[in-house]
């Protein structure tokens, strides 16, 4: 089940990483295995975890690819994920862990956003570009596994439950879940 949270700035301010701390712990029951916290720059980002695929703690998230310089944060499952590592594998990709978050952390290094159309199954991420400072918000098509999303004066706040963290945030602004749409 697992759950993400995070918050983006717009003001060359530095992240609320107490907000996205509380966001996450708002988040505990959908994963009750491990929580993380990751900031760098303008971002944020939040992760409680459920252990199903990678048991290991290299499964941990927010996952950081220190070769591919991208760090994120991903709720859900790509069925086809072994598949997909198989795949990256032949393309010189080498992987640190059995997880279907690194797998979608080196799609996204291959393949850029056009990533998601090779995913088949029901997943929300937030994938950072440590270099670049490029943010990608992307889910499933269905919008089975929601990404809520509030906009506020200069930041952006995100999260894969909504009542539990606009109340964690300590947010008037409203929650809204992000609509069904593709590049």
């Amino acid at each position: 089940m697992c759950g993400l949270s995070g918050e983006i700035r717009f003001d060359d301010r530095r992240p609320d990483v107490a907000a996205v701390e509380r966001m996450t712990d708002r988040l505990a029951a959908r994963g009750p295995d491990g929580r993380g916290i990751w900031s760098q720059g303008p971002v944020a980002l939040g992760h409680r975890r459920l252990k199903i695929i990678d048991l290991f703690e290299r499964g941990a998230q927010p996952m950081a690819d220190a070769e591919a310089r991208l760090t994120g944060v991903f709720n859900g499952c790509v069925y086809n994920y072994q598949e997909l590592r198989r795949e990256l594998e032949t393309l010189g990709h080498r992987f640190f862990s059995t997880s279907d978050t690194e797998v979608v952390l080196k799609a996204y290094h291959q393949w850029g956003v056009d990533c998601v159309d090779r995913f088949k199954g029901m997943f929300a991420f937030v994938i950072v570009e440590n270099d670049t400072g490029r943010v990608v918000l992307g889910r499933d098509r269905l919008g089975i596994k929601p990404l809520y999303l509030s906009h506020a004066p200069g930041r952006l706040r995100f999260a894969s439950a909504c009542p539990r963290c606009s109340r964690a945030a300590a947010s008037t602004r409203p929650w809204t879940r992000s609509p069904c749409t593709s590049t």
